[in-house]
């Protein structure tokens, strides 16, 4: 089981906002108490609940709402002077201000919560969805090592056969079988990375290295739809600072989204160029296809919510897309491209220690 520490300047910020919150209803208590019947300053307990919706969790606010109610009748049984009628309308009214401000906040706490949730069920679907479409080129990775093992397997057989047995050969075949049997391992352990929803770990990684990574997975879907791809890194990249997982997942499902739109044409023109650029601080990964290209004026509306151009489409890859590489420091945008087609270019940040891809 994992335990999640807050770091400690977030603890610092928390703990000032508490202070401060302590310090605002201790004031306004006094006040409240020191004051006549007729004046409501209980009232104000409203603007502490709401300058604390942000900071607390659920319980918290729902504590906070609690005590501020028993500290409004508590002023109000303490007071000693002042018209006691008059007071006990305005407690009555500060009561229901509080206890409607409290019920606001903890409704918008949960629907925060419920938010987060639904973007993380979301952004695993999208992980499914990208995968699903890489089915193929996994199976036909697979396939090769296995095959290799097999192959070898049957040499090592027939060099122990012989008489003498040929160790020598027999080992070399174990040597590649062992070798095929790592590259397989390999290709397992890069779908489950891709296939995770582990939360975000930002590190310095090699970028082109990362991309690379999910070109193989891509290549055996690419010949089956007849797409002449072509690779252009650029050589001596900085290392970039981001979530490699997430954005392996952001070049996994720009890709599918560009293979899905090259198979709607010819195949002449089904044509795809991945390339890699430095801008200042920036590492820029394109991705430019020769498919039917964006609508017009849909170079922002593709990154919303839902919104799509496909008939079976749900309209979540490219709005997850931004989100993650948004959060990693980067940014998204896609813009057309002539002749024909469309280009899809996202940035992440360039890691401070040096390094060379």
């Amino acid at each position: 089981m994992k335990t999640h520490f807050l770091p400690t300047q977030a603890w610092r910020r928390r703990g000032l906002h508490v202070m401060a919150m302590v310090l605002a209803i201790l004031v306004l208590f006094l006040i409240d108490t020191a004051t006549r019947y007729e004046v409501a300053v209980s009232v104000f307990y409203t603007v502490v609940i709401l300058a604390m919706a942000h900071v607390l969790a659920l319980r918290g606010l729902m504590l906070l709402t609690g005590s501020c109610i028993a500290l409004t009748w508590l002023s109000f049984f303490i007071t000693n002077y002042g018209d006691q009628r008059a007071g006990l309308i305005n407690m009555l009214i500060s009561t229901m201000a509080i206890l409607i401000t409290g019920y606001l906040a903890c409704r918008a706490e949960t629907a925060r919560a419920a938010a987060h949730d639904a973007q993380a069920r979301l952004m695993r679907i999208s992980r499914i969805h990208s995968l699903e479409g890489l089915t193929t080129s996994i199976a036909h990775e697979l396939n090769q090592p296995l095959a290799a093992i097999v192959t070898s397997g049957h040499a090592c057989q027939r060099w122990m056969a012989q008489d003498p047995p040929r160790l020598d050969k027999a080992g070399q075949a174990l040597d590649r079988i062992l070798g095929d049997a790592d590259r397989a391992s390999g290709i397992i352990a890069r779908v489950r990375r891709l296939s995770q929803g582990a939360p975000a770990s930002t590190r310095p990684f090699v970028f082109n290295a990362e991309v690379r990574e999910v070109l193989a997975l891509s290549q055996a879907e690419m010949q089956r739809l007849g797409i002449a791809m072509r690779a252009d890194l650029a050589a001596g990249l900085p290392l970039a600072l981001a979530d490699p997982v997430q954005i392996q997942q952001v070049i996994a499902n720009l890709l599918l989204n560009a293979m899905e739109a090259l198979a709607l044409v010819a195949t002449p023109r089904r044509t795809l160029r991945i390339e890699t650029l430095q801008l200042q601080d920036k590492l820029v990964l394109r991705v430019t296809d020769g498919g039917p290209g964006l609508p017009a004026g849909a170079q922002e509306q593709v990154f919303e919510p839902f919104w799509t151009t496909k008939h079976e489409g749900i309209g979540v890859g490219l709005s997850i897309s931004r989100s993650i590489v948004e959060a990693n420091g980067g940014q998204i945008w896609a813009e057309p491209h002539a002749p024909g087609g469309a280009v899809f270019a996202f940035s992440v940040p360039v890691a401070p220690a040096e390094g060379k891809a």
